[in-house]
């Protein structure tokens, strides 16, 4: 089926230009004036490569909660990425790509009942527990499920802690319930755990990988076909962060505790790993308010943006993130003052920094934020009627022929510049950004453009 949609498309960039320059023209083209994010699929795919390179012997599953958009769900489905989903809506989002079940975790240890007969519907056996009551869920509504025990492994600092929602005791609880399913007739694949979404805490991957070696054994006495370890999520995903730490602790606590003729498989649920920088965030100021002393100083600026608190910015509250803002034009001068960003609602809450330094900005100037692609899209609202930011996606073209033929992307999904009669749009004199030569972006941009403002 031909897709229709900008946001259905990936944008197809000539090598001589990236997504900063895309986002540059589009800005300052006056085409739009509503915040947007432009996606970079070749960023996924750079991450889903230092996964492979790092952690060789651990297979992902995307967390499917930290961003569900659509070409990133698809442009993972055709890297073969697994998938860890928490409800039957991304049960079905995910299956609908054509993904197989083998291919999905349900990794929620506490399901509604109709959700866990949509899993067993759909034939997605694999799930996670860590109490007594979803094991007697499972033996009514799902008899067949592949159980994980879920355990309780806290880092000492994380971005958001998960421990007081989930997990068991190892020692205390996690051998109680595993003979419980045991005479329950259920069957026990295997140990989960998740150190916290966004982990400053390294050792403490091998500290849990250790107490799931002690349930395996009690699995295998059991009689269990214990064969799967998750290790659940953790992994930083920011552009200037790097998982290498966590990668050589996992690498050496699995050649310890699970070498490779154990024939044990290992999983792992990373989420903003794969699309923190994958996505960056373009906002307008359409207000600003200046707050004086008696004798005429500017003290502080404020600044109303097209996007906040109840869109993007909901990480702040949800996801404990700090955003850093740039302005998208250099200032000609150092000089910096102190003011804060503000969102579009009405709402006195819908504050995004409350103290910062910029340059001077006026009306219409456009503020970036970078590493904006974890918990932002799926949890925003149209609160007070503003709208979502639509998503732009590109890919760099020498990336995209080895895409387009990977399901569930097909040639459809790309709209390639060299094609432009491909787009109905016809000729189009480009409107080059201030201050910078056409010759830089060789007329992608262009096409873009039109095609965006028929959106």
């Amino acid at each position: 089926m031909k897709l229709t949609e900008v946001e259905d498309q990936i944008y197809v960039m000539k090598s001589s230009t990236n997504a900063a320059k895309v986002l540059q023209t589009i800005a300052e083209s006056g085409v739009k004036d509503e915040a947007f994010y432009i996606l970079d699929i070749g960023t996924i795919i750079h991450k889903h490569h230092e996964w492979l390179s790092k952690l060789p012997r651990v297979k992902p599953h995307y967390a499917v909660k930290c961003n569900d958009n659509i070409l990133v769900l698809e442009t993972l489905a055709a890297l073969g990425v697994g998938f860890d989903c928490a409800s039957k809506g991304e049960l079905n989002k995910v299956l609908s790509l054509g993904v197989a079940a083998d291919r999905i975790i349900f990794a929620n240890p506490a399901k509604p009942a109709s959700h866990i007969r949509h899993a067993a519907s759909l034939g997605v056996g694999l799930m996670t527990f860590d109490n007594e009551t979803e094991l007697h869920k499972v033996k009514e509504l799902h008899p067949d499920a592949k159980l994980v025990v879920r355990i309780r492994c806290d880092a000492a600092v994380s971005q958001c802690p998960l421990g007081m929602k989930f997990g068991c005791d190892a020692i205390l609880e996690a051998p109680h319930l595993m003979k419980l399913a045991n005479s329950l007739g259920l069957e026990i694949v295997g140990v989960s755990f998740h150190v916290g979404s966004g982990c400053q805490d390294p050792p403490v991957f091998r500290k849990a990988i250790s107490l799931a070696r002690g349930l395996f054994d009690l699995g295998f006495e059991l009689g269990f076909n214990m064969h799967l370890l998750d290790l659940g999520g953790g992994f930083p995903g920011d552009s200037s962060s790097s998982i290498d730490r966590i990668a050589d602790i996992i690498n050496l606590a699995l050649e310890d505790y699970f070498p490779p003729q154990t024939n044990i498989e290992i999983i792992a649920e990373p989420g903003r790993f794969y699309v923190a920088s994958a996505f960056t965030l373009a906002t307008n100021i359409h207000s600003k308010r200046e707050i004086y002393s008696t004798d005429k100083e500017l003290l502080h600026t404020m600044y109303y943006i097209n996007d906040g608190i109840y869109g993007s910015f909901n990480c702040i509250l949800f996801d404990h993130y700090t955003p850093t803002p740039i302005p998208l034009t250099d200032s000609k001068s150092d000089q910096v003052f102190s003011c804060s960003l503000w969102g579009p609602t009405c709402d006195a809450l819908d504050r995004i920094i409350e103290n910062s330094f910029l340059p001077k900005m006026n009306i219409g100037d456009w503020i970036i934020f970078p590493d904006m692609g974890a918990y932002t899209v799926p949890v925003a609202s149209t609160f007070n009627g503003f709208p979502i930011p639509k998503v732009y996606a590109v890919v760099d073209e020498k990336i995209w022929p080895a895409l387009k033929d990977c399901a569930p992307l097909t040639d459809d999904h790309f709209a390639v510049y060299h094609s432009p009669a491909s787009f109905g749009i016809g000729d189009y004199s480009p409107k080059w950004p201030k201050g910078m030569d056409s010759d830089e972006f060789e007329e992608p941009h262009p096409y873009l453009l039109e095609y965006l403002s028929a959106d």
